[in-house]
């Protein structure tokens, strides 16, 4: 028989809540989580759990030392925007907040690391816990610590990990398998021409008109050359070039993000964009250089671990509980777990029951509810353990 779970997480309540706040109050962009590692770290010591690091700012944590393994992950940076909530403990960083929830999944896996270190005699097998840094900035933290074999000398044979929710209450839990986000990619475009005066514009080419004319024939890759069951987003969003009036720029800089579902749609479309790019460019007789900073894969769900997630998540919180989950445009470096290992990833429930609505992710005023801390604890945890005792039945650990 497994511990009580959920009643062992709101027994630990406090110390959640603790961690979360002072979390959220002092949040760090990406790569630069110095303070948010060596909190992490303090309570792991604390806990006597052992642990390394890992790209400076990351931090891999042991419980137990047989195989079978499993791996439990959070994402710990944050964002650069300015928080607008009003919370007492509201971040204290000009321009940087927890905007994405990554204080409360640094917590919960706090929280996790708490309840199986406390049953480490019983656990069959062992748990790697990933407080995983850059989550939010390519070329993202994960990739980065599988190419390094950070996870070695003992791999999960399965890895987990859950991100907080704003569209489903506290309480519930969505999830599917399958691919449930997209790949992105990153799109730079510098346009580049003689410039000079607006009443002679024969005499130089024109960035401005073959921006404008490249946008609108990016358009097309999405709407007339792309299957249309198959999910997929071109989104031009920042376009910076002139100053006044009776002036051709001779610079027009566009940026962007293309996302899919599937690779090799993506790969064709990345090499579609570049035709049209030099194409347009030439016709309007300007230079154009498109850069492509290549972004995280789908995410992709696998089948038995999803279905052990499902499962877990019914015997905590009752079968209703458990939503499905429509897939999204959204894009998570887990993705990169989920090309190496069999692996799922869940969507945390965090909006207060009493609202029909909340700020969503990326939003200034995103207030999850801090009622999710103990449930997304002993999610983890329960799902670890249930893992673990699977690979053992199976003959697999």
């Amino acid at each position: 028989m497994q511990p009580d779970w959920l009643q062992l997480a709101r027994q630990q309540s406090a110390s959640l809540v603790a961690h979360r706040r002072l979390l959220h109050q002092h949040p760090e962009l990406s790569f630069q989580e110095y303070r948010t590692a060596e909190y992490i770290r303090s309570v792991l010591r604390e806990l006597e759990i052992p642990f390394r690091t890992v790209l400076e700012t990351g931090t891999i944590a042991t419980i137990g030392e047989m195989p079978p393994c499993v791996a439990l992950r959070c994402d710990i940076d944050a964002l650069p925007i300015q928080e607008q909530t009003g919370l007492p403990f509201a971040s204290v960083h000009e321009g940087i907040m927890h905007a994405c929830g990554h204080d409360m999944h640094t917590a919960m896996l706090l929280g996790a690391a708490a309840l199986l270190k406390a049953h480490q005699e019983r656990l069959p097998g062992t748990v790697l816990l990933i407080f995983q840094p850059g989550e939010e900035q390519l070329p993202g933290g994960a990739v980065q610590i599988l190419q390094q074999n950070a996870l070695a000398p003992m791999l999960p044979q399965m890895v987990f990990g859950q991100h907080v929710y704003p569209e489903a209450p506290v309480g519930t839990v969505a999830l599917a398998d399958g691919t449930i986000f997209a790949s992105t990619d990153e799109l730079y475009w510098h346009l580049r021409a003689a410039g000079g005066h607006a009443a002679q514009p024969h005499r130089s080419g024109d960035p401005i008109v073959a921006a404008a004319e490249l946008v609108m024939h990016l358009q097309t890759l999405v709407s007339r050359r792309r299957d249309p069951l198959q999910p997929a987003v071109l989104s031009v969003t920042a376009i910076h070039g002139g100053e006044a009036t009776n002036i051709i720029p001779a610079r027009v800089e566009l940026k962007g993000t293309l996302r899919s579902f599937a690779q090799e749609w993506r790969q064709w479309a990345l090499e579609q964009i570049q035709q049209a790019t030099r194409a347009i460019a030439q016709l309007h007789g300007v230079e154009a250089e498109l850069e492509v900073r290549s972004g995280y894969p789908p995410l992709v769900n696998h089948a038995q671990p999803t279905a052990l997630v499902r499962s877990v998540a019914q015997s905590l919180l009752g079968k209703h509980s458990v939503l499905p989950f429509a897939p999204v445009m959204w894009a998570e470096d887990f993705a990169y777990y989920s090309q190496r290992f069999p692996a799922a990833f869940w969507m945390l429930g965090v909006r207060p029951p009493e609202l029909p609505t909340m700020p969503g992710l990326h939003h200034p005023s995103f207030a999850p509810s801090e009622d999710a801390l103990p449930i997304g604890a002993a999610l983890l945890a329960a799902v670890a353990w249930t893992a673990l005792e699977w690979l053992q039945n199976s003959g697999s650990g």
